[in-house]
């Protein structure tokens, strides 16, 4: 049924509840990214705690790469987290940039997958990291592209 002629099958979103489900989708995203500030100052037995008990990935190689690609990654999730997060306060100016990031992390997801599963990392992560990144940057193409074939702006 078409919300808005209540009839045939078709049941599209309305654009209001695309917006919200986009808004929200942003926050979760950015909330879990935000989520890495606290690895950046974690003393390095920590890390390797996390790396070897928690992950099961057995212990975290000692060096100062190491370190750095950690507390490095760990940073840029947390602006990455906070740019999305920022984003999804104000829609109707940002969502040009919000679809372009949608398309992003599609391809970041699928990039992510090919590098984990040739770095050799458990099924369970190799089955989940990319996969939810690129599902992630779907969903955001699918809710904003709800509003813009509207024409609507907010």
């Amino acid at each position: 049924m078409d919300w808005r002629t209540g009839s045939g099958y078709h049941t599209p979103m309305p654009t209001a509840a695309a917006d919200t489900a986009l808004k929200w989708l942003l926050r979760l995203i950015g909330g879990v990214e935000l989520c890495a500030i606290p690895f950046i100052l974690f003393p390095a037995p920590w890390m390797d705690a996390v790396h070897d008990r928690v992950l099961g990935l057995g212990p975290l190689p000692d060096g100062p790469v190491v370190e750095y690609m950690a507390r490095s990654l760990s940073a840029l999730y947390a602006v990455h987290g906070a740019v999305i997060f920022r984003l999804s306060f104000d829609l109707p100016r940002f969502r040009p940039l919000v679809g372009f990031l949608g398309w992003l992390h599609v391809l970041l997801g699928m990039a992510v997958l090919g590098t984990d599963f040739t770095a050799g990392l458990p099924w369970y992560w190799v089955g989940v990291e990319g996969p939810v990144i690129a599902a992630g940057g779907g969903m955001i193409l699918v809710l904003t592209r709800l509003n813009a074939r509207t024409g609507r702006t907010a």
